[in-house]
């Protein structure tokens, strides 16, 4: 079992009151808390270690480069890649999927080729797609969900049957409805018909295992401020045959091999995809967030997120007028806490809802007062909104750090909240 206390006292923030009451930060799903350790790793970085890597010859140039390498290969074990040289740093889960989009789009994709995306996708793995549907004139299917929330994944099995696919790009894990897609089906169906896979792990990696082996992924991304870790770094993991064989996606220094007048050669993995200084130190601190992760069970860490998805569950649904998306009868819960731990094998981190009469803006504008974090909008997630027609929802996510004794105060403060909103 998790000690709830010690990790709390690990993060800083979490410490502090707004208008004297207690911090209650529920949007981990934006962004996660940093925990000290990470706080500290990076502080050492600059204050003992900081100059460019891969460019000198001094003892500090030295220690940056080795700490930035160590970085590359603990992302490397976190995610089970066979060598060091598949992981690639970039700036975000964002610049990660667009690099592909990007160099393997432009190296491979025709008129007429196929992109499978589903209606749960974030807007990053929507929008580089469908610039390269302007520039190139590939095709983009969507795979819809079905009342529960949940992939109509036959719909893949239609779309591959017809030749033209040549990658499916999918969602590890809603992010707003916490769902999980099957990926170990949806891979092994689109390697059958020799398509190629980029999950968008950005979601998922904070709450359960990744392990890009045996997923058989082609490509995976992820942010490293969504796993404790700092903003301004990210991850993109390839399989070596595929990263050979894409161009460089910006062209700068660290880049290449040899530069004339009239030509250049590209270095080889992984510096071919890091042009120009990288985020150095955000490396390093994404490297830390992972090792501090390490030394809790997955399993736990699992186990409680779903206490606490359920726990949500059963204090929002008593009260009037909100209707929780995802999961269960009809694409809704309305009135009726039919999500339990037991049910919830293929949904984390997240729960969303709709207040009839109130828009999600005020509600929690009115919570942050109260100092109750929650996120309002279409969570970058138009078409999936338009799907399950609303416009803007509330989410409530929950990390590593959070308490049950944390949701509880949800439901009065939302309560309140209705009554004057509604008044």
């Amino acid at each position: 079992m998790l000690d709830l206390p010690s990790i709390r006292r690990q993060f800083p923030i979490l410490s502090q009151k707004i208008d004297g009451k207690p911090l209650i930060y529920l949007d981990s799903a934006a962004t996660t808390q940093k925990p000290q350790a990470v706080l500290d790793r990076m502080q050492k970085f600059y204050g003992e270690e900081n100059a460019n890597v891969h460019r000198g010859m001094h003892v500090l140039a030295e220690r940056a480069t080795v700490a930035y390498e160590h970085a590359r290969v603990t992302v490397q074990n976190f995610l089970n890649a066979q060598r060091p040289e598949e992981i690639i740093f970039t700036k975000s889960c964002t610049e990660s999927i667009n690099l592909v989009a990007r160099s393997w789009g432009r190296a491979h994709l025709r008129e007429g080729d196929a992109v499978v995306l589903t209606v749960l996708e974030h807007h990053s793995n929507v929008v580089p797609w469908l610039q390269l549907k302007e520039d190139l004139g590939i095709d983009i299917q969507w795979i819809d969900i079905d009342d529960h929330g949940h992939l109509k994944t036959e719909m893949l099995d239609a779309f591959l049957k017809k030749g033209n696919v040549k990658l499916v790009a999918v969602t590890a894990q809603s992010n707003v409805l916490g769902v999980r897609p099957p990926l170990p089906d949806i891979i092994t169906k689109a390697h059958a018909h020799g398509a190629l896979v980029l999950v968008d792990a950005a979601q998922s990696v904070a709450h359960h295992q990744t392990d890009v082996q045996e997923l058989d992924c082609d490509f995976l991304a992820f942010s490293g401020h969504k796993l404790y870790g700092p903003g301004g770094i990210g991850v993109l993991y390839g399989k070596k045959e595929h990263l050979e064989s894409m161009p460089p996606f910006l062209g700068g220094g660290m880049m290449i091999q040899e530069v004339h007048q009239d030509r250049f050669t590209p270095a080889d993995i992984p510096q071919k995809f890091e042009a120009g200084t990288p985020a150095i130190a955000e490396a390093v601190g994404l490297a830390a967030a992972i090792e501090w992760i390490g030394q809790y069970s997955w399993e736990e860490i699992e186990d409680h997120e779903q206490s606490l998805i359920a726990a949500a569950v059963e204090t929002l649904h008593v009260i009037p007028k909100i209707t929780i998306l995802g999961p269960g009868n009809g694409g809704a819960r309305h009135g009726s806490a039919s999500l339990t731990t037991g049910a919830l094998p293929l949904q984390s981190g997240c729960l969303s809802f709709v207040t009839e009469g109130v828009h999600p803006h005020d509600l929690t504008e009115i919570l942050g007062r109260q100092g109750i974090c929650l996120r309002a909008g279409h969570h970058c997630t138009q078409p999936l909104h338009r799907r399950l027609g609303i416009t803007a929802s509330t989410r409530l996510s929950v990390g590593i750090y959070n308490t049950e004794e944390e949701i509880t105060p949800v439901r009065t403060a939302v309560i309140q909240a209705v009554k004057k909103l509604s008044s």
